[in-house]
């Protein structure tokens, strides 16, 4: 079978102990990621079946229409954002999904809050470039810890903050309420209370329609003069150019992120880059050993499975 499979920034795939599921197949591996649809249909027009690294390329339907051979998406990861799932449908592609895992999120999530807490990204830079002792950090043990919505990733995080000691508070929709309450965890009594109070307040909402820009400029204006907005979810929670903004106001303090409108961010493109109260990643959430291999043993065994008649976690069924 010929599987593509595009976007493998660190050229990582192939060295993962699970790529040997792959032998026997031609498979080819693009390193680089490209948004123009010409492009893309030229990359994966021989592809019958294509291995996604989570959201980095789009299927629409106009590339569909491009790709006669394709047959099977396998999704690493849960996300389908990306896919429009209708027309792969309506083409007679299957996509099966597979599962995410909290642990490496969730992990980068405090890196960034004892980063940002810390200053240590500016420090070592200002270390190397001959300088000593530039900044002056924030102890987290004491501190209230804001969770925005009590998920899998959230309730993590939130035992991290519980283990260094701060006062965490949760706020999100009725169901991260009740968990995170029967958890022994303090609820905000309202979102303004919760912006007001967080000293570091960390995002853990899934992206939707509703929750799209759910995060305001005048959001951002109630939190505190030295907070930190960690954001390792989506950048589309907040509204475009509101964090920036907001930084440049003092309010927040700082910011960690490891997301951002458009992916790759290449050529330090990106306004928040320009800021000095900012701590920026690109998007390492979910990359490291670990999370690879599971995301691309389920990714490589629905492949196999598709392949033996037997297809699993397929989510539009309707095309087998």
């Amino acid at each position: 079978m010929r599987i593509i499979i595009p976007d493998d920034y660190q050229n990582a795939v192939h060295r993962l102990l699970c790529f040997t599921k792959l032998a026997g197949h031609e498979v080819t591996i693009f390193t680089d990621t490209i948004k123009d649809v010409d492009a893309l249909a030229e990359r994966l027009h021989l592809a019958e079946a294509l291995v996604l690294i989570r959201e980095r390329t789009a299927i629409t339907a106009a590339l569909l229409d491009r790709l006669p051979n394709l047959k099977l998406i396998s999704q690493t990861g849960k996300g389908i954002n990306h896919i429009d799932v209708a027309a792969c449908t309506t083409h007679g592609v299957a996509v099966a999904v597979g599962t995410g895992s909290p642990y490496g999120p969730a992990e980068l999530t405090w890196a960034l809050v004892l980063a940002a807490a810390r200053r240590l990204p500016q420090e070592t830079a200002n270390l190397r470039a001959g300088q000593w002792q530039s900044t002056v950090g924030t102890l987290l043990r004491g501190k209230t810890l804001g969770i925005w919505g009590y998920g899998k990733i959230g309730s993590l995080v939130a035992g991290y903050g519980r283990a260094f000691g701060m006062n965490v508070l949760i706020w999100g929709r009725e169901g991260s309420l009740e968990r995170a309450q029967a958890d022994g965890f303090s609820l905000a009594d309202n979102q303004e209370q919760f912006l007001e109070q967080s000293d570091v307040l960390s995002l853990h909402v899934r992206l939707t329609k509703e929750t799209r820009g759910m995060v305001t400029e005048v959001d951002l204006a109630h939190m505190k003069p030295d907070s930190i907005l960690v954001n390792t979810s989506r950048a589309e929670l907040i509204v475009p150019g509101a964090l920036e903004t907001a930084l440049r106001a003092g309010r927040p303090g700082m910011a960690a992120v490891d997301v951002y409108e458009e992916e790759p961010v290449l050529g330090a493109n990106h306004p928040l880059l320009k800021l000095e109260n900012t701590v920026c990643t690109p998007h390492l959430g979910y990359v490291e050993q670990d999370s690879y291999e599971l995301y691309f043993g389920q990714a490589f065994d629905q492949l196999l499975a598709f392949m033996a008649g037997n297809p699993v976690n397929v989510i539009n069924p309707e095309v087998l």
